[in-house]
């Protein structure tokens, strides 16, 4: 397979007729289809069932939607409009609880709307829209300083440790964790990763194996109960995780099982690192007690991308599809203003809130 440049996948981007056009990752990696989205269900179902997923993306996708929607209003004055507005916004934040960039994105488009007050609506909507296109091309930019500040984390020959997805497909260009991988690859320096599965929905099977192929980077699919062994077998360097959100002291929200490598990298005296844009810190959260967790519905684990159900339908599932790291256990957090360390409470801070 050749090398493809997949680092500028088109996953989301805003149509001239009114509409979001999104790459659909649910259907990954056998099919390619993408979806043309205008109304309120079918926006919100893109979210919850994972259509558009990634916290970077998510909040991209929101933002795009809520303009979209907010181009469809019949309303006549600025109160009835943002009567509406606020009405969409709510309900777009209400399709999943744990990235806060959804929120982020949301409330960005609020206050261009307030600000916006007394002007006829076409500029409010034209503002909104400048707004949209701007969260994604700072995501952009993000994702690349990223990536650049990742690659002083290793050197040529290293095996990297990945879980979940937090490349192209998560983000806008790049992306986070694996953001190094490819830039590495455009830049002669030969990383292999190992990539966990990522349990119950297969995001690195799916998606980051299919990343990584596509792009040449050398990659080897492993399940999640594996990742202790290739540490031992000393095949591991360093883990490159994404983040759904970071609370004030560093402790990170991220696909469920990310705490367990990072457990196991602690074993092993292997550094873990966490690669997370502005966009997904919340500084309003103190802890990672106070990040609120998604759980999904148990058919994620019982039958999904099984031919046939795997436990009888009367057995209990729990299924929170995420985990919080303690900071305690995070070698260092990379950001797209530099490279933060422990106490994160203090360089997290110095380098979001001069």
């Amino acid at each position: 397979m050749g090398i493809e440049n997949v680092t500028h996948i088109d996953n989301i981007r805003l149509s001239d007729d009114g509409a979001v056009v999104i790459l659909d990752q649910s259907l990954l990696p056998t099919e390619t289809k993408y979806l043309t989205l205008r109304s309120r269900q079918a926006l919100f179902e893109a979210i919850s069932t994972l259509r558009v997923r990634g916290a970077p993306a998510i909040g991209i996708f929101a933002a795009y939607a809520v303009y979209v929607l907010s181009n469809q209003t019949k309303a006549a004055s600025f109160d009835a409009f943002y009567t509406d507005f606020s009405e969409n916004a709510d309900y777009l934040d209400a399709s999943r609880p744990t990235a806060v960039n959804l929120r982020k994105a949301l409330d960005r488009m609020d206050r261009v709307v307030k600000k916006s007050s007394g002007q006829p609506i076409p500029q409010i909507l034209e503002a909104m829209r400048a707004e949209a296109l701007a969260i994604h091309r700072e995501d952009m930019d993000m994702c690349l300083r990223i990536s650049e500040y990742g690659l002083e984390l290793v050197k040529d020959g290293d095996g990297v440790l990945t879980h979940c997805n937090a490349g192209p497909l998560a983000t806008s260009r790049y992306g986070t964790g694996l953001g190094t991988l490819f830039l590495a690859r455009e830049r002669g320096v030969a990383l292999h990763a190992f990539c966990d599965e990522t349990r119950p929905l297969l995001q690195g099977a799916r998606l980051t194996t299919y990343e990584l192929q596509k792009a040449g980077i050398d990659c080897t699919l492993i399940c999640d109960n594996m990742a202790s062994i290739v540490m031992k077998e000393g095949k591991i360097n360093a883990v490159f995780v994404g983040c759904d959100r970071v609370a004030a002291n560093g402790d990170t929200a991220n696909k469920i099982g990310t705490s367990g490598v990072a457990i196991l990298a602690k074993y092993y005296s292997i550094p873990f690192y966490v690669f997370c844009p502005s966009s997904s810190i919340d500084f309003t959260c103190k802890t990672g007690g106070d990040i609120k967790i998604e759980l999904r519905q148990p058919e994620e684990i019982r039958e999904k991308f099984f031919e046939k159900p795997m436990a009888l339908p009367e057995v209990k599932c729990y299924n929170p599809a995420f985990d919080v790291t303690d900071n305690a256990l995070i070698t260092a957090i990379v950001t797209e203003k530099g490279i933060c360390r422990a106490p994160y409470t203090e360089s997290l801070a110095e380098a979001f809130m001069k």
